[in-house]
C-alpha cells in the first residue's frame, strides 16, 4: 500500500457562499467517513488561515508564507491505497464534496514502518486490525509503536 497526500490550496473554497458551507461540510465529512469505512483514511485536516512560522536548522524562527500566497495548503487528507488511480478516485470524491480541485502527491515510504497489528497481543473481543491490515483503534496503533 502507498500513502498519498490529497490537498487543496488556501482560498480554494473562497468561491463558496457562506450559506452553503454547512452543506459542503456535511459532504466532505461523508467522504471522509466513506474513506474510514473503506480502511484507506490515515489522517486529514483543514488548516487555519494564519501566518506560518519557519524554523531553520540553526533554530532561527522566521515568518513563513502568508495565507494570501498560493503556496499555503488549506486542507489535506492522507490515504493509504493500492495505486495512484485509487488515490485519484478518492481525490475526485473529495473535489466534488469540497467543490474545489485537489492536488495528489505520493508520499515517500518509511523503510522502518511496520504494521502495528503484527505486534499486538491482548483482548480477544477487540478487533486488532481493519480489513486492510491497519490497527483498528488509535490505542492499538500507539501500543504498537512502543
Amino acid at each position: 500500500m502507498t500513502r498519498y497526500l490529497i490537498s487543496f490550496g488556501a482560498g480554494a473554497m473562497d468561491h463558496i457562499p457562506d450559506e452553503e458551507m454547512p452543506d459542503v461540510g456535511k459532504a466532505s465529512h461523508a467522504v471522509v467517513q466513506e474513506a474510514v469505512n473503506a480502511g484507506v483514511f490515515v489522517f486529514g485536516a483543514g488548516l487555519e488561515r494564519q501566518r506560518a512560522s519557519v524554523v531553520a536548522t540553526d533554530g532561527m524562527v522566521t515568518d513563513g508564507p502568508y495565507p494570501e500566497t498560493k503556496e499555503v495548503i488549506g486542507g489535506f487528507v492522507v490515504v493509504d491505497v493500492a495505486s495512484r488511480e485509487e488515490a485519484l478516485a478518492w481525490a475526485a470524491k473529495i473535489a466534488v464534496a469540497c467543490r474545489c480541485a485537489q492536488e495528489v502527491r505520493q508520499l515517500m515510504p518509511d523503510p522502518k514502518q511496520t504494521r502495528c497489528s503484527a505486534r499486538l497481543t491482548g483482548d480477544d473481543d477487540i478487533p486488532t486490525t481493519t480489513d486492510r491490515g491497519r490497527p483498528a483503534t488509535l490505542e492499538q496503533e500507539l501500543r504498537g509503536r512502543g
